[in-house]
């Protein structure tokens, strides 16, 4: 009979475990309140976090148990964050609007702080 010998600790550093701390970072979320929209433009948003998951950007998939990091985060109204999760599927609604969530995060990220730099992101995005 043959097994796979793996070392004890083999998965202990997996960072998409339950007991790894979740990156929380309230600056950024109140950054990303005072942004416009990424659908519509207007002003008065929520910090909406990306529960979907992309191997590209290194992000795992969060369910309901679990919040996900606050760098994914994305600006939108009360009603058209609504609209995304009665749609259901939260990457068919990004794909309806032509935006990659992962990238456009990424990016607000890098310019946290800077409200200039990220409505002109959000206004590329828009275009």
């Amino acid at each position: 009979m043959y097994a796979v010998r793996r070392h004890p600790q083999a998965f202990t550093l997996d960072p998409s475990s339950k007991k790894t701390r979740r990156l929380e970072d309230p600056r950024h979320l109140a950054f990303i309140r005072r942004l416009p929209s990424v659908i519509s433009g207007v002003y008065d948003c929520e910090a909406c976090h990306i529960r979907a998951g992309s191997a590209l950007h290194r992000k795992v998939w969060t369910g309901a148990g679990r919040k996900p990091d606050d760098c994914w985060v994305l600006p939108m109204t009360p009603a058209e964050h609504r609209a995304q999760h009665a749609m259901g599927d939260e990457l068919a609604f990004w794909r309806q609007h032509e935006i990659d969530p992962f990238e456009l995060a990424v990016r607000l990220y890098e310019v946290s702080g800077d409200i200039a730099a990220a409505e002109q992101i959000i206004r590329k995005v828009r275009a």
